[in-house]
């Protein structure tokens, strides 16, 4: 049975909505030609891609903040290009750390706040504040004075932040130690969370919100929550890219990403045909950029965290063997080639044609139809390997989401 683009999950509303969503999108449709849309369109994608974020990590000395930038970039602290950590001051001067797959994405590791003469206002001049879209304010005991002047400081130059309270698990151990009979988890990490709240308001914070996290089991306690946070409150064009680098720690954070990456098919598609377009061998009536499609499928496998490296520690971290786990997936066990793409595209243009037509009856879309069959069966083919991708996420991580339900 033939699928068509509102099968595939996308109403002519929502497809035109996409296109007015962007001024120089309209531009290009505007053009008429699919080399000319596709130029725009191509600009377009390469910022989404490549949009820079910098996000600053600060705390008192031993709060974790070294353990969270290696965390946070999927490392741990033995890996070689990990922060250095420790129980003392580590860190002097801001140093950047880039995220491993999205090098866009860096994650500053800055100087303890712990010094008797600490000023947030030397102290943010001394960082260079600007630097950063926000930051992530971390303490593994009680916040203080400082903590709290140094998030006004903050709020003072137009800057977000988070209040992060660490090393919960070890709170945990210690009261479950001292009180093993009347231990309640749910009483303890009240306990904190209220502590925390009161300290700051007591500095004059309203309503501070505080996530309580450990830095070696992400999937625990209020990280998801972090998450989530940084997403909906992040500058909407730097959205996408801040989604793609997160660890993938919950269901949530994984319907995110695959929902942002579900939006950006159709420019991928348009791209792919629009520039430097070769007829596929094999597949009738089908030109694109090869290499393209293959860069685009490798970034599904890196974002849902199936490419070999996140397998492997995957496979570690459950103390199985890693053909068990590739034994669990349908779609792209293994590096995407030219010969995979060639084939997922033979598959995929069986039903194009009933797609094509649907294009033509969408105004705005109508000049990607006049590529014929290519742009249908590209569309078709990424869409089609993505939900397989997140099937596979879903499949592969749900143990480690299971095992890390608080």
């Amino acid at each position: 049975m033939a699928s068509n683009i509102f099968q595939l999950g996308f109403s002519q509303s929502q497809i035109l909505g996409l296109v007015k969503d962007t001024r120089a999108l309209r531009e290009a449709f505007e053009a008429g030609s699919l080399p000319a849309v596709a130029t725009k369109l191509q600009a377009t994608l390469h910022s989404l891609e490549n949009v820079r974020l910098d996000i600053g990590i600060t705390g008192g000395t031993g709060s974790g903040k070294s353990t969270f930038v290696n965390a946070i970039r999927g490392l741990g602290d033995e890996d070689p290009n990990s922060a250095c950590t420790g129980v003392v001051e580590m860190t002097v001067e801001p140093t950047p750390y880039p995220h491993p797959k999205y090098p866009n994405i860096v994650i500053w590791d800055l100087p303890g706040i712990g010094a008797p003469t600490f000023q947030a206002e030397k102290y943010l001049q001394r960082v260079l504040v600007d630097r950063y879209d926000f930051f992530i304010i971390i303490t593994s005991e009680s916040f203080t004075a400082k903590h709290a002047q140094l998030a006004r400081g903050i709020v003072q130059r137009s800057k977000g932040f988070y209040f992060v309270r660490s090393k919960v698990d070890v709170d945990m151990a210690a009261s479950c130690c001292r009180r093993p009979s009347t231990f309640s988890k749910e009483q303890v990490l009240s306990q904190i969370r209220d502590d925390c709240s009161q300290r700051l308001e007591a500095e004059g914070l309203e309503d501070p919100k505080v996530f309580l996290l450990s830095m070696f089991e992400l999937g625990k306690y209020d990280f998801r929550l972090l998450e989530e946070s940084m997403v909906e409150e992040v500058e909407r064009h730097k959205r996408h890219a801040l989604l793609m680098a997160l660890p993938n720690i919950s269901k949530p954070i994984l319907e995110k990403k695959a929902a942002s990456l579900r939006q950006h098919v159709w420019l991928v598609a348009a791209v792919a045909c629009g520039i430097n377009p070769s007829p596929v061998p094999g597949v009738k009536g089908v030109a694109c950029d090869l290499y393209r499609l293959i860069h685009s499928l490798e970034g599904y496998r890196c974002s849902f965290g199936l490419d070999k490296d996140s397998l492997r520690k995957l496979a570690e971290q459950m103390s199985q063997p890693l053909h068990k786990i590739l034994d669990t997936m349908q779609g792209l066990k293994t590096k995407v080639t030219k010969e995979l793409v060639v084939d997922l595209l033979g598959q995929a243009s069986r039903d194009a044609s009933a797609f094509t037509q649907e294009l033509l009856n969408v105004p705005a879309l109508g000049t990607l139809a006049t590529c014929g069959i290519s742009f249908a069966t590209v569309y078709q083919m990424l869409r089609l390997s993505l939900d397989a991708v997140v099937k596979d996420a879903q499949s592969v991580l749900m143990p480690t989401f299971d095992s890390s339900d608080q």
